[in-house]
């Protein structure tokens, strides 16, 4: 027990998008060892342009979590955020994109690619591809529709019935088993529930040791709805999204906003067709929850979760008796 409370809590975090990299800064900041399980299933824009090119998993949410546990000059960092200008072949492309895959290329694949430029960045712990390769995603919608493609799921507009992953049987990392058995708390989200996180937990294995691990699964929520992906969706709607995929009983903890957003911050959401995601606390206790809802954001020109709040929170998680599963 005295030597379990001696090391660094370790803590694993699942997702992608613009979601993962918040919690990964604050994390980044605490005494912890930190493990992110990243999607590959983003087809869209310079990810799906390289991916399609040169036959490899997309780089962009890799690339952002590199940057956010990367212990290095922020000149750097902005260098591999850096995106070119129209009017040539790399227009839209991000260095680090272009870092990563010349990076594929010379190490002979992409996990190794990923190592070194950990390496390189001097990442403050890991990240890790969810799959060995580059996973399509396909939606199905309660009208009988389909798409095949992350990028084209949203632009349906349409109620998603499911996702499912093609092809079904993709390969975890090895690595990515191992942390989840180890970890103390695992962390899913914030992210777009149906193309940042459900293609991770969709990836056959992830989801078994994560309920096999005796780590706290603690679920954050995201703030604003998503246009064509969750319009109208409360809390308990995307919990119960995740268990219709997956199986009921997967999450131990959610932690939900419950605090009001400003009024001007919102127009700039509701011109887009997004709101606030409800705290209906009562309907997530009802799914065995237990609910932590309180104001957890950070205003800049979005509402976004705080990174040192949410971390903290996790934080405060860490050293409670572990589950029974």
């Amino acid at each position: 027990m005295q030597r379990q409370m001696a090391r660094r809590p370790r803590i694993v975090v699942i997702g992608g998008g613009t979601g993962q990299p918040v919690l990964l800064r604050g994390l980044k900041a605490k005494d912890a060892e930190i493990t992110a399980i990243v999607t590959v299933a983003d087809d869209g824009g310079s990810s799906g342009r390289l991916r399609s090119d040169l036959y490899m998993p997309p780089p962009g949410d890799i690339r952002n979590c590199l940057i956010a546990l990367a212990d290095t000059e922020p000149l750097l960092a902005e260098l591999l955020q850096y995106r070119f200008d129209a009017g040539s072949e790399l227009s839209g492309h991000s260095f680090g994109n272009l870092f990563l895959a010349a990076m594929t290329n010379i190490t002979g694949d992409f996990e190794t690619a990923v190592k070194e430029t950990s390496r390189v960045l001097a990442v403050r712990g890991r990240v890790l591809p969810a799959a060995r390769r580059a996973i399509t995603l396909a939606a199905t919608f309660i009208d009988g529709s389909r798409v095949v493609g992350e990028s084209q799921i949203p632009l349906a507009k349409k109620k998603i019935k499911e996702v499912e992953l093609l092809p079904r049987h993709v390969e975890p990392l090895p690595e990515a088993l191992e942390a989840l058995a180890e970890a103390d708390a695992i962390v899913i989200g914030p992210g777009s529930l149906y193309t940042s996180i459900l293609p991770n937990l969709l990836v056959p294995g992830i989801a078994d040791a994560i309920r096999r691990s005796p780590a706290k699964v603690i679920y954050v929520c995201n703030v604003m709805t998503q246009p064509g992906e969750t319009d109208g969706f409360s809390a308990s709607d995307h919990v119960q999204a995740i268990y219709d995929h997956i199986g009921p009983r997967f999450f131990d903890i959610i932690i939900v906003n419950s605090a009001p957003i400003p009024q001007s911050i919102l127009e700039q959401y509701e011109s887009k067709g997004s709101y606030p995601v409800r705290a209906d606390v009562e309907k997530l206790h009802a799914l065995g929850l237990t609910v932590i809802a309180r104001n957890f954001l950070h205003y800049a020109m979005y509402a976004r979760h705080d990174a040192d709040m949410i971390a903290m929170q996790v934080l405060s998680l860490i050293g409670r008796e572990h589950k029974a599963k």
